[in-house]
């Protein structure tokens, strides 16, 4: 049985909540290994809708280990209010059912805060964040002056490491005309909150390495997608991790021959969150009925989203930078009805044709897209099952976009509903 890693290769919002709580069945072990609370995951389960932001998708499913892994930044208030929500929807997480890293680093209120103070910059400019503490996190984190999960462990050198972190966040704070953050007051904090949270703290690095040798069926839950990626993503609107594959191993504690097969989740159009390039982007009435049909809203924010059409050039890079072994694509049905499709196979630059999303922002912002159109279907695909319930476009849809990324398609996605999916490959069994 092979491990499998799920990660988004557009820009997020592609539908994985659904595929990994599907996954979750086959899997024992679910693990998170990147991002924060800024991630939003719905699931709907006989009828229940389920929105999560920290927590792993499997931990709605019984006799499964949940796992928050190292590369996760983690807010222990956000994490005790989602956990108080999903319990009085009549699911069970404690110790047994959930280990978080004790190497993971902390969300504090003054990351929030400090995200609020810049993407509300006097200057208008913004990243379009969620203002929720991840990149100020990740900085301190890199910087070598985070306070983490095992630091709540040792509270006779905490307040040692609270004054080391304001060094920094109080001069910070200063040069941005705001008041201080008393180092007292944020030790408080921490010591209030440090007995929910410990009880969940385990090397994880140790349990997934017993999981493997146990031959344990291990599930790696990604967060946003590709082209939010730090270093291959569309920078600097992007986040503050890597959200390719590659991070599965460093941000949980495995090392990459543990990822057998890579899952990327397509959704059948394009849709984005926030500022930033979008060359398929559709400010027309097609974009509208998109957004409308796919109730394209985020999870975390509630923000629209933008919509476009489907860009082949954008994911079949990110199928090479995120080795990417198969596609799952998602909300087909969204697309019903259209008499006409159009798919970006290139863009043009200053002239000249390209088939590859440039580095540069400028770049990016000016790619006009090529676009080939195919025929859209009347009948519908909401709820198919099997090949032989899809109209005969919508196949050719499929196959098509399958050979202009150069990837196979494992599994469609036709409805929010679990068991709506149509497999051509288990993953597990690759």
């Amino acid at each position: 049985m092979a491990n499998v890693v799920v990660v988004g290769s557009q820009w997020g919002d592609e539908g994985k909540g659904k595929i990994v709580d599907w996954l979750s069945s086959r899997a024992d072990v679910v693990v998170r290994f990147q991002g924060g609370h800024n991630a939003g995951h719905t699931l709907v389960v006989d009828g229940t809708t389920y929105k999560l932001s920290l927590l792993p998708s499997g931990i709605v499913r019984g006799g499964k280990l949940s796992v928050i892994g190292n590369g996760v930044v983690f807010d222990p208030w956000a994490f005790l209010s989602e956990v108080t929500r999903i319990k009085e929807q009549g699911v069970k997480v404690g110790p047994d059912s959930l280990q978080i890293s004790e190497s993971t680093s902390l969300i504090l209120p003054i990351h929030s805060e400090l995200d609020g103070i810049r993407e509300n910059r006097v200057d208008g400019v913004k990243i379009g964040m969620t203002k929720r503490g991840i990149g100020p996190a990740y900085e301190d984190k890199v910087a070598r002056r985070a306070i983490r999960i095992c630091d709540l462990a040792d509270e006779a050198h905490l307040m040692e490491r609270v004054e080391n972190l304001l060094h920094h966040h109080n001069a910070l704070r200063r040069g941005l005309d705001q008041p201080e953050t008393d180092a007292q007051a944020l030790y408080d904090q921490l010591i209030e909150i440090a007995p929910k949270i410990l009880p969940y703290m385990a090397p994880v690095w140790q349990t997934l390495d017993d999981a493997q040798k146990a031959e344990k069926r291990i599930l790696f839950e990604g967060a946003q997608g590709a082209m939010l990626d730090i270093d291959h993503g569309t920078y600097p609107f992007v986040t503050s991790s890597n959200t390719i594959a590659g991070q599965a191993a460093a941000g949980s504690g495995m090392g990459p021959g543990a990822l057998n097969y890579v899952l990327g989740i397509t959704k059948a159009y394009t849709t984005r969150v926030g500022e930033g390039p979008f060359p398929t982007e559709l400010n027309d009435a097609i974009g509208h009925r998109l957004g409308e049909r796919g109730h394209e809203f985020g999870t975390v924010t509630g923000r629209q989203r933008r919509c476009g059409w489907f860009d082949a050039v954008m994911v079949k890079q990110a199928i090479i930078t995120g080795g990417i072994t198969g596609i799952a694509l998602t909300k087909l049905d969204v697309l019903d009805g259209l008499a006409e499709l159009k798919i970006c196979i290139g863009y043009k630059l200053d002239g000249k044709i390209v088939k590859r999303l440039p580095a540069g922002a400028t770049n990016q912002a000016n790619v006009e897209p090529i676009y080939e159109s195919m025929p859209g279907w009347q009948g519908s695909t909401r709820g198919a099952r099997s090949w032989a319930e899809l109209p005969a476009e919508a196949v050719k849809y499929v196959r098509h976009i399958e050979e202009l990324i150069g990837c196979p398609v494992s599994m469609v996605s036709t409805s929010p509903e679990r068991e709506d999916v149509i497999l051509m490959r288990d993953p597990f069994k690759a």
